[in-house]
């Protein structure tokens, strides 16, 4: 773990690990509170490293005090939430990078809006592996990045915790940029900094550039295309978004997180145009909602939003039902998002 100033999360996270892991390394980038005391007291080894605007710099720094196999890498601000059977021997075995693949942890986003977006990201690295970036860093190395049951909970995305890291990630990402202008997930990360903040007009560009840039079979390209139809949406630019849907829906034929988002489209395309909201617009949106459930829950979707295959998709369309007085559907959607979120 690499922290700065993470007095009010470390513990928990420290808490989380300290059960399944062997010994517990924190390198601190120049705290000014009582992070260093807090995970000393919690059982940490803490080393001091001086910030250089690289968060790649960092992570390998903290991984040369490591001499295990397997590092699970987490945050100051995540926790294990999950999958634990994921870090026993029998899954990770002997040999480290001989073992042959690094491990994608799920991670549960909490606080950028009501609903949990997750993410996979590689987690659990074989000794050997480091990371390049100097933000939103990777691992390098050519072995295959495997899903694993792992699940991380994650709440940096709280506004409090978004106002600190506003400016730094701002500059990194536009230092990063200029070093590799052609790099989609940077692209990605700059756009997605600029929606999780209110702003999606600043975002649009950004996020046309990931959309251009990201290759179809990327493991992110889900989320950038829904990030992308979504901040079009925000700024205004409906019929560009609507064409991007087209441009992209066959690609996307097992995604609820899609026809979500078109269902959305539909209903802000039939507010601007009521005249042909009922008899062409309006039942777009009700076959995406019935699509989301027909699909189901997909968690293996980079970027996709919990209850989209699910309760969300059952309780739009039981308000969708009851504003057009067809009270026997909006009955029994109602109780399908009752039975679905309490699942």
């Amino acid at each position: 773990m690499i922290a700065r100033n993470e007095e009010r999360a470390i513990a928990r996270a420290l808490d989380s690990a300290r059960p399944h892991v062997d010994r517990l390394i924190v390198l601190d980038t120049g705290s000014t509170d009582a992070t260093v005391a807090i995970a000393e007291a919690n059982g940490a080894a803490v080393f001091r490293f001086d910030w250089c605007d690289d968060f790649a710099a960092a992570r390998n720094a903290a991984l040369d005090h490591s001499d295990a196999d397997w590092n699970l890498v987490l945050d100051a601000d995540e926790w294990l939430d999950g999958g634990i059977e994921a870090l026993n021997a029998g899954a990770l075995p002997r040999g480290g990078a001989r073992a042959g693949f690094i491990g994608c942890a799920q991670l549960r986003n909490e606080g950028v809006s009501a609903n949990a977006t997750r993410r996979f990201l590689p987690r659990i690295l074989p000794r050997g592996v480091r990371y390049a970036g100097r933000i939103h860093e990777q691992p390098v190395s050519p072995l295959p990045l495997v899903p694993c049951a792992l699940q991380i909970g994650h709440d940096g995305y709280a506004e409090a915790q978004l106002a600190a890291k506003h400016g730094r990630n701002l500059a990194l990402l536009e230092a990063a940029l200029a070093e590799a202008p052609e790099d989609g997930y940077l692209w990605y990360q700059l756009g997605r900094e600029h929606l999780v903040r209110g702003a999606p007009e600043a975002a649009v560009a950004p996020l046309r550039n990931a959309c251009r840039l990201t290759r179809p079979d990327a493991a992110y390209r889900h989320a950038v295309v829904l990030s992308t139809i979504r901040a079009l949406k925000e700024a205004g630019l409906l019929p560009e978004a609507l064409a991007l849907v087209d441009a992209e829906q066959a690609a996307w034929p097992q995604s609820p997180d899609f026809y979500f988002a078109v269902a959305d489209l539909y209903l802000e395309w039939a507010s601007r145009e009521p005249a042909i909201a009922m008899d062409e617009l309006l039942p777009v949106v009700e076959g995406a909602w019935l699509r989301c459930l027909e699909i189901g829950e997909q968690p293996l979707l980079d970027g996709s939003v919990v209850g989209c295959g699910s309760y969300l998709a059952a309780g739009n369309l039981a308000m969708f039902y009851d504003r057009l007085g067809i009270e026997d559907e909006a009955r029994r959607f109602a109780a399908m998002e009752r039975t679905l979120r309490a699942a």
